[in-house]
């Protein structure tokens, strides 16, 4: 298929700029410009029917509509961070069709009346945000970038911002906190950023991969975006598939392809020959759906979009796709979950500061063979005591493996528990 966001695979060096246009990079920033009010702009993403990529699925267009118009200025801040165990595909898009992301940003920018933008990158990203910084340099040299944008009254200024490598900025009021020199830390809401974001003003935030689609539908039309995917989750997704995979990698695909297409067609099956197991769709935050013979099919027919995956009894998240088989228990699953959230969480909540302490020593406690059955009702009774109880969704991220793998892989823990 023509890829519409990985457009590097299709044409060779596409991260240059002049390649870049030549295909006809930045119409669709002079077209909004040029020939559409904001309003205009914001009317026709709400009609395409974009979801955040980012992980919680909600539509783009009625979430720049929320910002008020009698607080200014506005801004516009890109989710870069991308430190979700199992996701790569922001770096990927940013790494080698940068121009088009940044062209992304600035569409966001016009419809919004910011005249500031951000692009909040995860710590390790030092050399993206280099790569970019140079990016933004051209695109401010050719004039595409900058004062009186196409001989308008409109002016635009981006930024990159590179934070220190937590988990936790990927929330977006901890992102905020992060670029103004605060501690990385949630907000109480609201208010929303929407309303009180960054430097207290009326706030945009969006991912990557959101922003990526913004000028194929500004260039093509809202009617085109919704003919792809499904009706309500319109448009392509970027599938991260990793695990016991024999060719992981991402996978540029229309929202509801099915798990069996993304799993045994593009990623070439099990790893191995082995049987799957389970399938983790969204990352390490993942309630983890099981796999076996009275589900198989069931699941590998589920249509991967915002509803559907809610039918096998988890969430598509950001798409990060993995993919567990026969040879790995569960208690060795969640042993590696808990560890992460156990080291990212933030420690401003009690709840979760203290209830992921507790998971981890009693997942190590059962992973290395000294738990009991009673640590088994312990585990679910701490993660209960944890979930909905947080400022964030750290919190309930942290306890998905964990209460989805003790209720769905009961005998996993029985052979790991002494009785």
């Amino acid at each position: 298929m023509t890829h519409f966001l990985l457009r590097h695979r299709d044409i060779p060096d596409i991260k240059n700029l002049d390649v870049y246009m030549k295909n006809g990079g930045f119409e669709a920033l002079k077209k909004v410009v040029t020939t559409m009010q904001p309003q205009q702009v914001v009317d026709e993403v709400k009609a395409s029917g974009l979801r955040g990529r980012g992980g919680a699925g909600f539509p783009t267009g009625v979430k720049w509509s929320f910002l008020p118009n009698n607080i200014w200025p506005h801004y516009v801040v890109c989710n870069a961070d991308e430190s979700e165990p199992g996701t790569f595909k922001d770096r990927e898009i940013m790494e080698s069709n940068p121009f088009q992301f940044l062209e992304g940003v600035a569409i966001a920018c016009y419809a919004v009346g910011a005249t500031e933008g951000y692009v909040y990158l995860r710590g390790e990203f030092l050399q993206v945000q280099l790569f970019l910084d140079q990016c933004i340099g051209e695109l401010e040299k050719a004039g595409l970038l900058g004062d009186n944008l196409f001989g308008t009254n409109y002016s635009l200024k981006l930024k990159t911002h590179l934070g220190a490598g937590a988990y936790i900025c990927g929330e977006e009021t901890a992102l905020l906190e992060s670029i103004e020199g605060k501690r990385g830390q949630p907000r109480v809401r609201p208010p929303f950023p929407a309303v009180v974001g960054l430097y207290g003003k009326p706030t945009v935030i969006n991912n990557v991969e959101t922003l990526t689609n913004l000028p194929f539908i500004v260039e093509k039309g809202a009617g085109w975006y919704k003919s792809i995917g499904t009706e309500k989750s319109p448009g392509v997704k970027v599938f991260s598939l990793s695990g016991n995979v024999n060719k992981p990698g991402n996978y540029e695909l229309p929202l509801g392809t099915t798990f069996r297409e993304l799993i045994f067609t593009h990623g070439g099956g099990i790893l191995d020959g082995h049987k799957l197991k389970a399938i983790m769709p969204a990352g390490a935050s993942s309630s983890i759906i099981k796999v076996d013979d009275s589900t198989f099919d069931k699941v590998m027919d589920t249509a991967m979009d915002y509803e559907n995956v809610q039918s096998v009894g988890s969430l598509l998240g950001s798409a990060s796709v993995i993919v567990i088989d026969d040879t790995h228990s569960m208690d060795w699953v969640i042993n590696k979950t808990v560890h992460f959230f156990k080291h990212e969480s933030c420690g401003k909540c009690t709840p979760c500061r203290d209830g992921n302490y507790w998971m981890l020593h009693i997942v190590e406690r059962i992973h290395a063979g000294h738990g009991t059955s009673a640590d088994l009702q312990l585990l679910k009774t701490v993660a209960n005591q944890v979930n909905g109880k947080c400022l964030c969704a750290l919190g309930d991220f942290s306890t998905m493996a964990v209460t989805s793998a003790l209720e769905r892989f009961p005998e996993d823990f029985v052979d790991a528990v002494k009785a």
